[in-house]
């Protein structure tokens, strides 16, 4: 049996077809050259090594498998089917071209969903669905995605949870401030809609909330104190470590265990923490956690 390596469950690749795709568009998400349009952020420079397959993969070579996913807040998801089909049709083409150690998260239209669709493409090798965290923005709002969620259950897949789209402001904010304050509100309102009605809409699904959930975890004291009730721990369901620390990382761990952790960068929007919680916590962030996050088994 091979021995189980290092996983990085989240991770920004951009094909070159999608972003020849993103190029054609006229509105946004659209791409003007290298500089990225958003209806709901400030526009942002990319910078073309950060898609280099090459040098991306030279990043973190103890890694033995790094998972790619969509750019939710790129808003891809929920546009309509007309817009959204050359996306994601360039998406899921160019991702499962990809060399080793790469490995893909599917995407899925959400205005109309094609569960069929979404079947094939998990069963093409594809590792999970990542959705973003504006399809859960409420327990109704994850009552309506289920079905979808449970192709990805039935095929015995993970969910991945991304933040979505920020709806555009009045008024101008720094260039950190959707990633910083909407993001992570997106990312709490998508953990507590789970914690209310996920479970019981399926009960099987392995799923996986991103950036420590905009640390939610760590509001279950104030949960508990406004008639919540007590803390339910759920060994399938995880949080990423991106963007990140020792700090936020040791009070999620004391809420969740460290069983519930797993390493995700969000390169290249952000570099990999060393959170310093022991060897033996990091071989579980890193190897065995995430293993049993993708494949629904410990190694």
């Amino acid at each position: 049996m091979r021995e189980h390596g290092a996983t990085d469950v989240h991770q920004h690749l951009w094909p070159r077809a999608l972003a020849e795709q993103l190029r054609i568009r006229t509105r946004p998400p659209r791409l003007d050259g290298w500089t990225l349009h958003l209806a709901g952020e400030p526009p942002h420079e990319v910078r073309p090594e950060d898609h280099d397959l090459s040098r991306r993969a030279g990043l973190d070579p103890g890694l033995q498998r790094i998972a790619v996913s969509l750019s939710s807040p790129l808003g891809i998801e929920q546009l309509a089917p007309d817009e959204a089909g050359p996306l994601l049709d360039a998406w899921h083409e160019g991702v499962r071209e990809l060399p080793e150690p790469f490995v893909g998260w599917a995407a899925a239209q959400l205005t109309e969903p094609d569960p069929r669709g979404l079947a094939a493409l998990l069963a093409s090798g594809l590792i999970g669905l990542q959705v973003p965290a504006t399809a859960l923005a409420t327990p109704r709002a994850l009552e309506r995605l289920a079905p979808l969620l449970a192709v990805a259950e039935a095929a015995d897949k993970p969910v991945l949870v991304h933040p979505g789209p920020e709806p555009p402001l009045k008024e101008p904010v720094p260039q950190w401030w959707p990633a910083v304050v909407g993001y992570v509100g997106q990312l709490q309102a998508a953990w507590w809609s789970w914690y209310v009605a996920g479970r019981a809409l399926l009960p099987r699904l392995r799923i996986c909330f991103v950036a420590a959930a905009g640390l939610a975890p760590v509001q279950h004291e104030r949960f508990t104190m406004r008639g919540g009730g007590r803390l339910r721990l759920d060994p399938e369901v995880f949080v990423d470590t991106s963007s990140y620390n020792r700090q936020a990382l040791d009070a999620v761990a004391r809420v969740l265990g460290i069983d519930a952790l797993v390493l995700g960068s969000d390169r290249p929007y952000a570099t990999p923490a060393s959170p310093g919680l022991g060897a033996a916590a990091e071989y579980a962030v890193h190897v065995s956690n995430p293993h049993h996050l993708l494949e629904g088994v410990q190694p």
